[in-house]
């Protein structure tokens, strides 16, 4: 499956009540016990009490694809259960982190999702996927929240089992419109010719519009492409046509930006300087490093993204969990937006089991104890979270989108550090955003 567009279906399916959930999942906990006694039995010097028997999870991120992939995410995961397993659990309990790779594929997006059922986890927790009309419906069907995704979908702020963490690329591109509108003549954005780069241009639209600037060229390139030259030499005629206005040029391309950025070096030669900008997600330290740094053709780009930047203290205690079981992990980098999602969105989780104590821990409890206005703190790495089905964004398509902050970052001397101090509200730019779904 290559992402192209097809019809959207709007529908949620499974909303089931949560007396119709909590049956449900009753059901099939009896029918995984029966079938699977060592992973609902006794857990080794407990007391046997169904409180004693680990905490099931899932983490989901594409990996060996040729376009985006993440596999810090599900290592990260798995590096967080061996650090919580080994400070006693949480509430004492064992957590079990299971992993899948939906390879970039709507039909294995959903298998992950089949999976989480089956395997009757609590929560999906921290993961990333293009694919939300192939794994939502069997995660609602079941009742199981979606805690902490990356915020790559629209449907991750509408559906009511999901619990994003971050603004999403709503908040990433508005934020950039916003920074950009005061600096560039012409915007050239390059994007995904798919469904999830359609939602694209209107959000970075939204930000530039509220500075007083006309809308951005919108050019759709292929994801998996090995080559961007024609895209290049197309982003450098359209922000070049002024003279007297430097352009900015804004390639979206998640893990194939780095491809177009080589097109981009090659082209830029024979046209006046551009300013480039993009998305934290798109481009980190390690692009940066690897693009030659101070010499490279992000020095000077404006980038946004949903947190401080890596170097920031908040991080330590990521940090010391990289350190005591993932040391020698090439895959987690703690620069990574992906990393650090899901750093925060297990962050939540531990908080919310914590919140019911003793008691149960299923997906229906974890998903009432949100659902009642559970407030978590992230150590400031973002607002306190709190979940409600109406929040202030509802109104733009939005309805979960609890988070709408970004940090502005900028390149300079080859180093990604802060260019404004805290963080940036987006919700009135996305307010009055142009966005149709």
């Amino acid at each position: 499956m290559t992402g192209r567009r097809r019809k959207r279906s709007t529908f949620l399916p499974g909303l089931l009540t949560r007396h119709a959930r909590s049956g449900v999942l009753s059901a099939g906990t009896a029918v995984a016990c029966a079938s699977l006694l060592a992973g609902c039995g006794v857990v080794p010097g407990t007391t046997g009490d169904a409180g004693d028997a680990p905490i099931t999870v899932m983490t989901w991120a594409p990996q060996d694809t040729k376009a985006t992939n993440k596999p810090g995410m599900p290592a990260f995961a798995r590096a967080y259960a061996r650090w919580v397993n080994a400070h006693g659990g949480i509430n004492g309990r064992r957590l079990n982190v299971l992993t899948c790779n939906d390879h970039n594929d709507s039909v294995a997006a959903a298998k992950c999702a089949r999976r989480a059922v089956k395997e009757n986890v609590v929560a999906v927790v921290g993961s990333y996927s293009q694919y939300a009309d192939s794994f939502f419906p069997s995660l609602e069907g079941a009742g199981i929240p979606y805690i902490g995704g990356y915020g790559i979908t629209n449907a991750e702020f509408t559906s009511p089992l999901s619990y994003p963490v971050n603004g999403g690329q709503p908040a990433l591109l508005a934020g950039l419109g916003s920074a950009l509108a005061g600096d560039c003549g012409p915007v050239a954005l390059i994007r995904p010719d798919t469904i999830t780069g359609d939602q694209l241009p209107p959000l970075l639209d939204s930000g530039l519009k509220a500075g007083g600037h006309k809308p951005a060229r919108d050019q759709r390139a292929a994801e998996d492409a090995t080559e961007y030259d024609g895209q290049a030499d197309l982003a450098l005629r359209t922000t070049t046509a002024d003279p007297g206005s430097a352009g900015c040029v804004v390639p979206a391309l998640g893990d194939r930006n780095g491809t177009f950025m080589d097109s981009f070096r090659r082209a830029r030669e024979d046209y006046p300087d551009v300013r480039t900008a993009t998305v934290l997600g798109s481009v980190d330290q390690t692009v940066i490093d690897a693009t030659g740094g101070a010499s490279g053709p992000y020095e000077g780009s404006y980038i946004t993204g949903w947190y401080p930047v890596a170097s920031d203290p908040r991080w330590d205690a990521m940090k010391r969990v990289i350190k005591e079981e993932a040391f020698d992990d090439n895959r987690i980098d703690p620069a990574d937006a992906g990393v650090q999602t899901t750093w925060i969105a297990y962050t939540a989780f531990h908080k919310v089991v914590e919140s019911l104590g003793g008691g149960e821990v299923t997906a229906d409890t974890v998903t009432e104890a949100l659902d009642d206005g559970l407030r978590i703190n992230t150590g400031g790495l973002t607002p306190t979270l709190q979940w409600q089905f109406q929040d202030k964004l509802a109104a733009a398509g939005f309805p979960r989108l609890v988070n709408a902050n970004v940090t502005l970052q900028v390149v300079r001397e080859g180093r990604l550090v802060s260019a404004r101090k805290g963080f940036v509200d987006t919700t009135r730019t996305l307010q009055n955003a142009d966005v149709n779904y």
